[in-house]
């Protein structure tokens, strides 16, 4: 690496931070539990995606060529439950579910996968599987199912550190008397009548949960790769296992480091459907911009729980209002020079003008600090932080000298401008924040945003903006400012400018005790 950092991860099975080594040299195989499909997707599984797109990016920013599979879970219990109820193709639903999924994670600007299995086309490999696991004397099949033997499996439990003598039955995982061991698990479940099946050396019916991942992960992978991810809550009983099945299947297989993101909470609790305390990714990002959310889900480290508040999300979307805007004033002031060079003085073109030592500085710091941070298990909890913010300060200082100078002394400004701004976009790019469209235009998805939390519409504050301005211009000071106080607590800055008055989005700020009542007011919250 640049600094001579070496990346080292947290592998959940040794539970210690690690340097991280490849199979291949060059090439990384990271397989990353997906979505059961039957609803939309809630802001927990937009954290799972986000930081492994994140680790994504990063592998990639070192140069590894890496081969990335994220599965659907599309052959479930709940999906036929929820089709039942809505009369409709358990196939259909998983397919419509699935293509829903696929658009929150273009908002989220979360990059595809190289590959996304779905359990429906991978049938012939999972029965594949099985029939190896049975051959090896780790199955047994019953009345048309079949359960992988966890007594086979010596090492069971070396995962998430669970016992067998302390087994409860997990999440998905049926009681059934007919069990040899009540840790048993489903490896092929015999069809119910009615429900979709498929053609089996066992008789109709379909995949287990847990079996889906090991087949997949075997045949776009084979049985020995890098990385596997997942939410923490998949440590027990899914990924463990999945290690159990794997390996009675092949016993040289083997994943190298076992990553897991931490939950979202909604206050301190686990925000989960089962629960009923989730906000599905759609319900956030009809309020906040999906990059505001992006930037709240990386705010903290991805192995640590994060909790979900709106003061969470409305610092997170004037953080990137702020980012924003800067990068968009930088284009600006820029946008009469070419490659750097003033066109209006020619004569200067072939003379080499260096950054300012601030600038170097300036560059050294961030990129030092990020590759510290991110070579450090992926720390983005600190990365929009100090180094980051400096960058920001030195654009913003730096075109307001801008300004104030002569033309042929602005060349080595404008320079350093130039180099500064390409280092804050390669770290937004690689943190998967750097807008896919314009600043401009994302500028105005974030005030629009911001106008619908306030209840209002733009015509609104242009309005306010015309009555505070009358009541400067009759030395009404006191309306004046109660219109601008009133403007911030719905999340509406305004700022003079020149001769005029602009507005931008804020954080709602409380009214003071001498200040209208804020129930006479729009609601300010999410």
């Amino acid at each position: 690496m640049a600094n001579g950092e070496e990346f080292r991860v947290y592998n959940s099975m040794t539970q210690q931070k690690e340097i991280f080594k490849t199979h291949e040299p060059g090439r990384v195989g990271m397989y990353v539990c997906g979505v059961t499909a039957y609803d939309l997707s809630h802001i927990g599984h937009a954290r799972a995606a986000v930081s492994f797109d994140i680790l994504f990016r990063y592998l990639q920013h070192l140069g590894y060529q890496v081969t990335y599979v994220r599965n659907f879970t599309d052959v479930d219990d709940k999906i036929f439950r929820r089709a039942n109820e809505l009369g409709e193709e358990p196939l259909s639903l998983s397919n419509r579910f699935c293509e829903e999924y696929l658009v929150d994670m273009a908002d989220l600007q979360c990059l595809l996968p190289t590959h996304q299995p779905r359990v429906s086309d991978h049938m012939e490999q999972i029965k594949d599987m099985i029939s190896q696991i049975i051959n090896n004397d780790c199955a047994y099949l019953i009345d048309g199912d079949v359960f992988f033997s966890v007594d086979k499996s010596p090492n069971y439990g070396q995962l998430s550190g669970q016992k067998l003598e302390d087994h409860r039955a997990g999440e998905r995982v049926a009681v059934d008397s007919r069990k040899r061991n009540p840790a048993d698990f489903a490896l092929w479940k015999a069809a119910k009548p009615g429900e979709l099946s498929w053609d089996s050396p066992w008789g109709p019916g379909r995949p287990g949960w847990h079996i889906e991942c090991s087949a997949m992960s075997a045949h776009y992978l084979s049985f020995q790769f890098d990385i596997h991810g997942g939410g923490i809550d998949l440590i027990f009983p899914h990924h463990e296992n999945e290690i159990a099945q794997t390996c009675a299947a092949c016993q040289e297989s083997g994943v190298s480091y076992w990553m897991h993101n931490g939950h979202v909470t909604n206050n301190n609790e686990k925000m989960s459907k089962s629960l009923g305390n989730f906000f599905t990714i759609r319900q956030i990002t009809q309020r906040y911009h999906p990059l505001a959310l992006r930037h709240f889900l990386i705010s903290a480290h991805y192995r640590s729980p994060l909790n979900y508040t709106v003061s969470q999300l409305d610092s997170a979307s004037d953080a990137v209002y702020y980012i924003y805007q800067t990068l968009q004033d930088c284009e600006d002031a820029l946008s009469p020079f070419q490659g750097g060079r003033l066109k209006e003085v020619p004569e200067q073109k072939d003379k080499t003008v260096r950054i300012t030592s601030a600038a170097r500085e300036c560059i050294s710091n961030l990129r030092s600090e990020f590759q510290t941070k991110m070579s450090d298990d992926l720390n983005t909890a600190q990365i929009l932080t100090v180094a980051f913010q400096e960058a920001l300060k030195f654009i913003n200082t730096s075109l307001n000298m801008l300004k104030k100078q002569q033309k042929q002394q602005q060349l080595s400004m404008i320079e350093s401008l130039i180099a500064v701004e390409k280092e804050v976009k390669e770290v937004l790019n690689i943190l998967g924040l750097l807008p896919s469209s314009t600043y401009l235009e994302v500028l105005e998805q974030l005030k629009d945003k911001a106008l619908k939390r306030a209840g209002m519409v733009e015509n609104d504050v242009l309005h306010l903006i015309e009555e505070r301005t009358l009541a400067r211009k009759n030395k009404d000071f006191s309306k004046s400012d109660q219109i601008r106080a009133d403007l911030t607590v719905k999340g509406i800055a305004l700022m003079d400018v020149g001769d005029g008055t602009i507005w931008r989005p804020c954080v709602p700020v409380e009214q003071e005790h001498n200040a209208l009542p804020v129930e006479q007011t729009a609601s300010t919250t999410g």
